[in-house]
């Protein structure tokens, strides 16, 4: 099931005293090192049985259930209760709009409305909910858990992970966790390239690492993620008793995994503790602008949910900590049958997992008041597209999952919000397509007054513009009256100060504002798109993160706008000739399409980032005093970055130094069937009928090559090759 595995130990000369400094002083690179004292054996195997978790099953036993308290019923009933009640006045009202003789189409419409009334009310009653949250304290006592922190990647920036692992590694020893925390980099890539890059990072990274590190990478990439992790549990699970789940962008401080380790420890039935993640690193104006709301508004919807999840919140997939026990009993996933995108693997599989924890008893929480929780963002709106279309299969998904046995409601309802999540977009324009075919239909038609033969009074066609416009007003409230909560409470706080000031903090709010308009109509119709392509049976795929990105050429946008600039552009015409006030209504949407190539390159330009950030627009108070784990992590990553081989593979063995580095890492080879060796034994041979190293790797296909790398014979036979 692995490729190849290491180790590194913690080195013994690292002193006491080490642990009050800086974690972005110059030791971090130099005088920690462990060259010397390196391990090439894996930890011992502690095998932990996972179950595969049936739909339909038996439920896993697990601790009592805890019924929520009074302050959680009571936000439930302002969240949903509040939703329900703004969408049946809403939709109230709309029929007042149009009076008493409805056609088909208008009540069409008005179940839309009804449904998008509901949503957007939602919004603002779930955030309205938060005030009810109650205050979280860490937990004093006695805590010797075990903790592992875990980072799976695939394909990702090498010397980035391994910066960020590097700076957590210190902190970690630092707040006095170093002697029961160890670091696992969880591998599923796949390009030789990709892995000869891991293996340098990670071999620079155990050189700095005063807590052991370990390296595994699987050969199958079965269940993605979710095996991933998986297949980590069942052979090393009972090694550990807590897990901390880290992105390849993430990062949590040692005083935030201590505090979760400690909250964990101190209620035995706890799962799974969900942080809410800073976003950080965005240079691009897209980047900035989800940072920023992110950072403002987020914690009082973080606080929200977390109200009236109460003890069955949910599990966003990483910068969380788990109970290694209780997910090994209940997180099994079940394959899905059928082909993808609704069969196959769970995509979206951190929801389930949640939900499948709550099952069995366990309690599931949001502690939205922990800090020091901090992951990037996507760099453009195009990146952010090629993310969603996952997200969007995964949650599709879930519609299949509804009504599994022994679901606690919330776990339900969370799946329900994450599907509806992206079938508003849909609605959405559904909506809008059916007011304007209401508004042709009547322009073109003729009007019948006296429907019925002999009628003495004619029946006339009733619309209530004045109502329509308060219903306006009150839907473009519930969106915006939120926003501006969160902005006379970052002015009450440390944040608005830290983020450049109240003047700056509103100015920047503004400007987000604004610019979410410009874009939301665009992600309206890709987010359709990608509901369609689902429904007619595509696959999402699995393909690598973009983390850093990079400015979109104007041919990329152009193609991939076209169909937006033509739908706004077409449709002001037609408006413009039969019904010119309705412009008024849809301005911000047509607006938003016919600006889109522009709205999306230039909204992905780190230079239009750095000219906001001289400007005091989108700033964070992480972007003005960056914590120093992140400030390491940067500098580290410089570091490592600088001693990796620039032309990857193709030095590979170049020097005797590198090549003693590498095989430093492997595990001894041992003796496997013949079928598992396949890619080995032909490597082996186009090696030795090989004249050089160069022709060797020309020779040798990608998966020969992730069996050269991780087989000690192999490179034994390719360096005595001539260089």
């Amino acid at each position: 099931m692995t490729g190849f595995e290491t180790a590194s130990q913690k080195p013994t000369q690292v002193s006491s005293n080490e642990t009050q400094m800086p974690l972005n002083a110059e030791h971090l690179w130099e005088g920690v090192g462990q060259a010397e004292a390196l391990s090439t054996a894996m930890p011992p195997e502690a095998p932990l049985g996972m179950p595969e978790q049936g739909v339909r099953g038996p439920v896993p036993e697990g601790p009592a259930f805890t019924f929520p308290t009074a302050r959680t019923v009571a936000a439930r009933l302002v969240a949903f209760g509040g939703a329900l009640l703004i969408g049946t006045i809403g939709a109230y009202e709309m029929e007042k709009v149009f009076g008493e003789h409805g056609t088909f189409l208008q009540s069409v419409l008005l179940v839309l409305f009804g449904l998008t009334f509901t949503w957007v009310g939602f919004s603002f009653t779930s955030m309205i909910a938060g005030f009810m949250a109650p205050n979280r304290e860490n937990a004093v006592g006695p805590n010797d858990a075990r903790i592992c922190i875990a980072m799976p990647v695939y394909h990702e920036n090498a010397a980035d992970t391994a910066g960020l692992l590097a700076a957590l590694a210190r902190d970690i020893y630092r707040v006095g966790l170093g002697e029961r925390t160890e670091i696992f980099v969880l591998s599923d890539s796949r390009d030789p390239d990709s892995v000869f890059a891991e293996m340098s990072a990670v071999s620079r990274l155990r050189d700095i690492s005063p807590i052991p590190v370990w390296y595994r990478r699987r050969t199958s990439n079965e269940g993605r993620k979710a095996g991933n992790i998986a297949e980590f549990i069942r052979r090393w699970g009972d090694r550990y008793d807590q897990v901390v789940v880290l992105d390849a962008d993430s990062v949590m401080g040692g005083q935030t995994i201590r505090a979760l380790s400690d909250r964990m420890n101190a209620d035995p039935k706890i799962g799974l503790l969900q942080t809410m993640p800073i976003l950080v690193g965005g240079q691009t104006i897209f980047a900035r602008m989800v940072q920023f709301a992110g950072r403002v508004y987020g914690p009082a919807i973080a606080r929200g949910v977390a109200a009236w999840s109460g003890d069955s919140g949910n599990f966003w997939g990483h910068n969380a900590i788990f109970r290694v026990r209780a997910f090994a009993s209940c997180c099994g996933l079940p394959t899905l049958p059928g082909n993808p995108p609704f069969g196959g693997a769970i995509l979206s599989h951190d929801f389930v997992e949640a939900a499948l924890l709550r099952r069995a008893g366990w309690k599931v929480r949001l502690d939205w008041d922990l800090r020091g929780s901090y992951e990037g963002c996507p760099p453009t709106l195009l990146d952010m597209a090629v993310r969603e279309r996952r997200w969007a299969q995964g949650n599709l998904q879930h519609s299949r999952l509804l009504g599994a046995k022994g679901l606690v409601a919330i776990s339900r309802i969370h799946f329900l919000v994450g599907i509806l999540g992206f079938l508003m977009s849909p609605i959405w324009l559904a909506m809008i397509l059916v007011g304007l075919t209401l508004s042709a239909n009547v322009l073109l038609s003729r009007p019948d007054y006296f429907p019925q033969t002999y009628q003495l009074f004619p029946e006339w066609p009733v619309f209530d513009p004045v109502r329509m416009l308060w219903l306006f007003i009150a839907a473009m409230s519930f969106l915006l009256v939120p926003k501006f909560i969160s902005i006379i409470r970052a002015w009450r706080r440390p944040l608005a100060q830290n983020s450049g000031g109240k003047v700056r903090i509103l100015a920047s709010a503004l400007f987000e504002i604004v610019l979410s308009a410009l874009i939301a109509p665009v992600q309206m119709l890709i987010q359709t798109r990608q509901i369609f392509d689902i429904l007619r049976g595509r696959d999402s795929g699995w393909e690598a993160q973009v983390r850093a990105g990079q400015m979109p050429s104007w041919s990329i946008v152009i193609r991939r706008h076209w169909p937006h600039v033509t739908l706004g552009i077409g449709t002001l015409l037609v408006l413009a000739v039969f019904s010119p006030w309705q412009l008024v209504w849809l301005s911000p949407i047509l607006a938003g399409l016919i600006l889109s190539p522009f709205t999306s390159r230039w909204s992905s330009s780190p230079v239009f980032g750095r000219w906001a950030r001289r400007q005091g627009l989108l700033v964070t108070p992480e972007e003005r005093d960056p914590p120093e784990i992140l400030t390491a992590a940067n500098a580290l990553s410089f570091r490592i970055a600088g001693h990796l081989p620039e032309d990857g593979l193709a030095e590979f063995a170049t020097s005797e130094a590198q090549l003693t580095r590498h095989t430093q890492l492997l595990a001894q080879t041992q003796a496997r069937p013949v079928a598992e060796r396949l890619d080995a034994i032909s490597a082996e041979a186009k090696i030795r009928h090989s004249t050089d190293r160069a022709e060797a790797i020309s020779y040798l296909t990608p998966a020969e090559k992730l069996a050269l790398l991780e087989d000690r014979d192999l490179i034994a036979s390719f360096v005595k090759l001539p260089a």
